[in-house]
């Protein structure tokens, strides 16, 4: 197929990496339908917040038509805008703020990671779908200089996952299957990779690598932790940790498949 400047095929899908995270979305817009409340890539909403499950429903729309939007060409540049607007509204009114009232709870940055992996994916996909329109007036934000900063943003998303392994080390550890020996080991070495794979993201240093490898385990911990679990008895919690890890794979698939192109052992100097 011919793929034009942006690297996106003629029939609008850029990547399987894309059609995976468009499928995700529209998936999570129908679950928050269903259950009338947040999905995991929206929580964080304060119980007190007027028109809570209005915003809910808002949310789960907004999944649903930006996910479907992102599987048809014509829609896709305004689908991606438009998931990428609400993802930083997102982060910066549901995320950041939990940092500044517990900037010592690892929980807040883990949350704001997540936000910012799935703004990144969502970034990316605009800076590939952005027409004349959106070059001229958000011109930082579309083309290679709108990839950078969602590379940025992913970057700093996935180091809050590697310090999360060693703040709840003991759960870590107990996640690892039982099929696999070293439990603290693979706690402590996967925890090492997502913050050396955020840094390498961030300063450029075999990035592309990096980005692959961080997707890959993101997938396997889904793969080999959550399905195991939601397959047995799982808990309300169990779901939601297995629906976020899903989208989460989706998103970083999408980043990394961005880097296409480039040398695996690519260093940019800065």
């Amino acid at each position: 197929m011919n793929w034009d400047s942006t690297g996106v095929r003629a029939t609008g899908i850029a990547s399987l990496g894309h059609a995976v995270f468009a499928a995700t979305m529209v998936t999570l817009g129908i679950l928050g339908l269903i259950q009338g409340d947040f999905t995991p890539t929206w929580t964080g909403v304060p119980r007190g917040v007027p028109a809570r499950d209005v915003l809910a429903y808002l949310c789960a729309f907004i999944s649903l038509v930006t996910g479907m939007g992102l599987l048809w060409q014509r829609a896709a540049v305004v689908a991606s805008r438009l998931l990428l607007t609400s993802f930083l509204v997102w982060l910066l009114l549901f995320r950041v703020p939990l940092i500044f009232r517990a900037p010592t709870a690892t929980v807040a940055w883990w949350a704001s990671g997540d936000t910012a992996v799935m703004a990144a994916a969502a970034w990316v996909l605009y800076a590939w779908f952005a027409g004349d329109w959106d070059r001229q007036r958000f011109s930082f934000a579309s083309g290679d200089k709108g990839l950078r900063i969602a590379r940025v943003l992913y970057g700093l998303g996935l180091i809050p996952f590697g310090v999360a392994h060693f703040t709840y080390l003991e759960r870590t550890v107990s996640m690892v299957p039982g099929w696999l020996p070293w439990h603290l080991a693979w706690a402590i070495f996967t925890g090492c990779a997502f913050i050396a794979a955020g840094v390498a993201v961030l300063i450029g240093v075999y990035a592309r690598l990096a980005a692959m490898l961080s997707a890959l385990q993101l997938g396997l911990f889904t793969l080999l932790v959550w399905v195991p679990i939601v397959v047995a008895r799982p808990s309300a919690s169990d779901w939601t940790e297995f629906v976020s890890s899903w989208a989460l794979t989706a998103g970083a698939w999408v980043v990394a498949d961005s880097y296409r192109g480039m040398p695996w052992l690519a260093v940019r100097k800065r």
